[in-house]
């Protein structure tokens, strides 16, 4: 007996791009780059390119103190999208059946942050802050809690890989028929630890970021979340396909030969039944870091060749870290479902290719495709070697 078919019927998102799914669909296939924007908001004197959510989030203020958060606040924001199908599916299946699944990296360490600033300054913890807010678990433990479900809940925290693996684990328990619906993404927000720490590994673009360019210099940092409802029951888009896998090399460079990717899509388009030559578009990974770029440019001609149009949404969204595989799975959604001018999204950069790396076909600014884009992968390469890739398909 085949395994049930998984679609992503439901998405709510935000991120640097906007406040919701029509505002980031108008960034995504703007004819000039936006998202990021020049600040010093969070490292006082050093004037970075952030993607920064610049739209009030929800006021989580009522709620218990260790719910509380600006990671929530953005899985708030996301969630209040969904809200309607959400509810529906714990009226039709019930509470027990509906899972939630959520990616991240940092969750509310933010709020520690903040909280221990306090602490120095003045001697005594703030009272709006709860060291719950900072665990892991608090993301699937807030969604749980706001929608009510009674089904299986937990976090995942791979690094950059996180909600792509928590879309992994979601179509793991609705093939397995454990749970009828999952509510499935993540979500990351900005703080002042994550910039300087990948600041400290010298990872940080001081301007917008420049993937595959021979001038290429780092990374900007986002934030934002989405999340899907996610059934065995017919949707716009389907999970087709996934793969994972390890490269058990170093702690945070990828393996240069790119066998763990390799592996991965190899493994998403099994999954899927797709030939390479059935993959209309890619979203790459592609962070602009030398290693990470160099690494997946390989993957991408190995596996698919050098003809598929292919892009890295980061230079619009910044790398929003545990969230960006949720993110990214998100742009792909619309391009295959909220597309009637069948755009492909561009890759904004510099023009300069490294002549080191396959020359992969980098989508140009209004670039269409011939005909509506049908199979999609999505990338998400993390530290310590922790490698996604999503297969999604319109329906």
């Amino acid at each position: 007996m085949s395994s049930p078919a998984i679609y992503l019927n439901e998405l709510g998102v935000v991120c640097a791009l906007g406040a919701d799914r029509a505002q980031v669909r108008d960034g995504l296939f703007a004819d000039q780059p936006g998202g990021l924007r020049d600040t010093d908001a969070v490292i006082a004197g050093r004037t970075l390119a952030l993607g920064e959510v610049a739209t009030p989030l929800p006021d989580l203020s009522a709620l218990p103190v260790a719910l509380r958060g600006r990671n929530n606040a953005l899985l708030e924001a996301a969630l209040q999208q969904i809200r309607g199908g959400v509810d529906a599916a714990i009226a039709r299946y019930g509470a027990a059946r509906v899972a939630v699944i959520v990616g991240t990296s940092t969750s509310g360490i933010g709020e520690s942050e903040n909280a221990l600033r306090t602490q120095r300054d003045h001697g005594h913890w703030p009272d709006d802050f709860h060291y719950a807010q900072q665990e892991m678990g608090t993301a699937a433990r807030y969604v749980r809690t706001r929608i009510g479900s009674e089904g299986p809940a937990w976090t995942i925290s791979t690094a950059c890989s996180s909600s792509a693996k928590a879309l992994m684990s979601a179509a793991r328990l609705l093939r397995a028929g454990v749970v009828d619906a999952v509510v499935a993404g993540g979500a990351d927000s900005m703080c002042r630890f994550t910039v300087a720490g990948f600041s400290a590994l010298e990872s940080v673009s001081a301007t917008r970021c420049n993937p595959f360019s021979a001038n290429r210099n780092g990374i900007n940092i986002g934030e934002g979340a989405a999340l899907f409802l996610m059934t065995r029951e017919t949707g716009p888009v389907e999970l087709s396909g996934w793969g994972e896998s390890s490269d058990a090399h170093h702690m945070s460079a990828p393996d240069p030969q790119a066998r763990g990717a390799i592996d991965a899509m190899q493994q998403a388009l099994a999954r899927a039944g797709l030939a390479a030559a059935q993959i209309d578009y890619v979203n790459l990974h592609g962070t602009a870091t030398g290693h990470n770029d160099a690494m997946e440019s390989q993957a991408v001609a190995a596996v698919l060749g050098t003809h598929v149009p292919a892009s890295s949404t980061k230079p619009l969204t910044g790398h929003t870290l545990g969230a960006s595989g949720a993110i990214e799975a998100a742009l792909c959604w619309m391009v295959l479902a909220d597309n009637p001018q069948q755009q492909l999204p561009t890759h904004w950069w510099d023009g300069q290719a490294d002549a080191a790396l396959p020359a992969l076909a980098l989508v140009a600014p209004g670039t269409r495709a011939a005909l509506p884009p049908q199979h999609v992968l999505s990338h998400s390469f993390a530290f310590g070697g922790s490698n996604a890739v999503l297969a999604l398909a319109r329906r």
